[in-house]
């Protein structure tokens, strides 16, 4: 396989025509793709509209909810503390965040058990803290959470990593992969370590050396007009598609940011260039190698919900990919992925020197992993 394969950009052009078709057949509101190398953007389309409702085209500049794909970016924020030293990968969090000390673990019967490890950073980066979610647990913790209302609370991130201490543990930590509020207690732990808000220590160290200047928890009121909306909703729908120009105590760590293509094109060129984007420094080759390797191997186990999907492993905040085939759609072995669940997703394959970048806002599962696996075939189909 050579180094990098030629990418016929006219060959990425079905992709745009086939989100046109789409958009127009009234399938999706909108939807941006962006594709490149190391060196730069290949290829952009945007298609559709930003707001269907109002027959407002979408433009370059269109702000998406990321949600998840918050996560990866609060991760190297935590790596770029490991390597000043300020935050270690074996630390245990409650020396971070004392109300993580003398943990206990719901028990299949009821009750609790004594937590058996004291969860680390590295477990918070791999999710195997051992701690729910709330949104698709079906054990004691998740149904504790769900019923608690914590879900909803819109506390500072340090009240509510607090709160979230005093549930029980889903799982014993270390022991299983299991989708979780983890990167919300990481982004606590980058807080605490910097001794800055998290938005203000994402922005320091992550979003500021790469240029994302469209990133971030608040979108200023006169950008409005820049959010991309999807269709309307059904009742009940999940997610509800926040407003991000509305100022909230919680800056989630776990799904707060909002950013545009182009910005986070700009993070996965970072991936590609080992740390670096145009100069500028972020991670070394070595941190960034660290966390795009598996950190499961054979002995942790996977919760029933593993979304990084057949064919993946798991490492600092990406899905990792370790076998050549099992997956339903083309990769390479160590290319690394993460979505959001308003439809965003992005990918980042090294041995090609490729990243892609898919924005749209759905509340259709089967809708936003139709779209994902639509869009990595027919990526690859551009490569010679």
């Amino acid at each position: 396989m050579p180094k990098r394969p030629a990418l016929r950009t006219d060959r990425l052009d079905a992709l745009a025509r086939r989100l046109d078709r789409d958009a127009a057949a009234g399938l999706i509101a909108g939807a941006q793709v962006v594709v490149g190398r190391r060196d730069g953007v290949a290829f952009e389309h945007a298609a559709g509209w930003r707001d269907a409702a109002a027959r407002d085209p979408l433009r370059p500049d269109a702000v998406w909810r990321i949600f998840s794909m918050t996560k990866p970016i609060v991760s190297v924020a935590a790596m770029v503390l490991v390597e000043r030293g300020e935050l270690r990968l074996d630390q245990p969090v409650a020396e971070l965040i004392p109300a993580f000390a003398d943990l206990r673990v719901a028990a299949p019967g009821g009750g609790t058990v004594p937590a058996a490890a004291a969860p680390t950073v590295q477990d918070l980066l791999r999710h195997t803290a051992g701690l729910a979610y709330g949104y698709l647990d079906g054990g004691p913790a998740g149904r504790a959470l769900a019923r608690d209302g914590f879900l909803g609370a819109d506390l500072p991130l340090g009240e509510l990593v607090e709160r979230l201490a005093g549930f029980p543990l889903e799982h014993q930590p270390g022991k299983l992969w299991h989708y979780s509020h983890a990167t919300e207690v990481l982004g606590r732990t980058v807080e605490v370590a910097t001794g800055l808000g998290l938005g203000a220590a994402l922005r320091a160290l992550v979003l500021d050396p790469l240029g994302m200047a469209d990133t971030g928890f608040l979108l200023p009121e006169r950008d409005r007009a820049r959010v991309a909306e999807p269709l309307p909703q059904p009742p009940g729908a999940r997610p509800r598609f926040f407003d991000p120009c509305i100022p909230r105590r919680h800056e989630s760590a776990g799904g707060g940011l909002v950013s545009t293509a182009a910005d986070y094109a700009r993070f996965c060129r970072m991936v590609l260039g080992r740390g670096t984007l145009e100069g500028a420094r972020v991670l070394g080759p070595a941190t960034l190698a660290l966390m795009t390797a598996d950190h499961l191997g054979r002995d942790t186990g996977r919760a029933s919900y593993y979304p990084p999907g057949p064919g993946y492993g798991f490492g600092l905040g990406f899905a990792v990919r370790v076998a050549a085939g099992e997956a339903p759609f083309p990769g390479t072995p160590g290319d690394v992925f993460w979505s959001g669940v308003g439809g965003t997703y992005f990918w980042v394959d090294p041995a090609r020197d490729l990243f892609a970048v898919l924005m749209l806002q759905s509340s259709s599962a089967e809708q936003r992993q139709g779209y994902r696996t639509l869009a990595r075939a027919m990526v690859y189909a551009a490569l010679d």
